[in-house]
């Protein structure tokens, strides 16, 4: 029973060491700019990542002190954690699936349509009951500020890769057809057949169109791109833990059948 013990003691110290880019993926999610205004989105990955270390430490110290109940416990909690784990990644797989991306003419980044995204996240983030704080905290945000500071001229500005948030929440739609003053700051009559987001506009810098629906789209862009770069890190986590699981499922079964041979041996059965 010891060499079970002893493997199924590494198999989840590597389990633990599996965690931590579980958390540190989520903390990188609840980092970004647009995620800290969607907060029941910041904590689903950490909660997971610290869950993981917490059971798979309860693991090895089960294994490593020969504790038989504390290795039955681990082995039901991290079943349901690895279930959890899938669940989140299909999820997230599928409502990140659909892209509402588009390249305007003559520009370097992407405008995005709200249409194009996954009817869960329209409902769930994009919302009227949801977008009032999401707007509010948009505009006190630094993500639209930090672009006059970065781009001084209309020839820098149409040649960046701004991100979603920023095409979309910073300034008009291109079809409006408004002249570049400043990123935050546009000049002339608007083509309001083009785009109903072209009477949103307003160079009001507490309004610009953070009441868009290129706004909404452009957050459903970022968190679309964020989440598909965190899935990688939860697709790898998870294959390993599968495969931890299963080692640690056959050495403790066959520590079990160990025990039973040894006490029929002894005569205690």
């Amino acid at each position: 029973m010891a060499v079970s013990n002893n493997i199924t003691a590494v198999l989840n110290f590597l389990a633990v060491m599996c965690s931590l880019p579980v958390i540190a993926a989520g903390i990188w999610l609840a980092s970004k700019p647009d995620n800290d205004c969607i907060h029941w989105l910041r904590w689903p990955i950490i909660f997971l990542g610290v869950s993981i270390f917490g059971v798979s430490l309860a693991g090895f110290v089960g294994a490593y002190w020969k504790k038989k109940g504390l290795l039955a416990v681990y082995l039901v909690f991290m079943l349901i954690l690895i279930v959890l784990l899938l669940a989140t990644l299909v999820l997230a797989f599928v409502v990140t699936r659909p892209s509402g991306a588009y390249s305007p003419p003559g520009a370097g980044f992407q405008e995005y349509r709200l249409q194009g995204f996954s009817s869960w996240l329209r409902d769930h983030i994009t919302s009227s009951d949801n977008w009032v704080n999401i707007r509010s905290c948009l505009a006190t945000s630094r993500i639209c500020p930090s672009l006059a500071t970065k781009f001084t001229s209309a020839a820098g500005f149409f040649a960046a890769h701004l991100s979603p948030s920023q095409s979309g929440c910073c300034k008009p739609p291109m079809a409006c057809g408004l002249g570049y003053s400043t990123p935050t700051t546009w000049v002339g009559e608007p083509n309001i057949a083009a785009d109903p987001d072209c009477t949103i506009w307003s160079n009001d810098q507490t309004k610009l169109c953070y009441d868009c629906n290129s706004c909404k789209a452009g957050l459903l862009g970022n968190l679309r791109q964020e989440w598909r770069k965190a899935n990688i890190v939860l697709i790898i986590t998870v294959v390993i833990l599968i495969w931890v699981y299963l080692i640690a499922c056959c050495a403790y079964r066959n520590a079990q059948t160990e025990e039973i041979f040894l006490r029929y041996k002894q005569g205690w059965v």
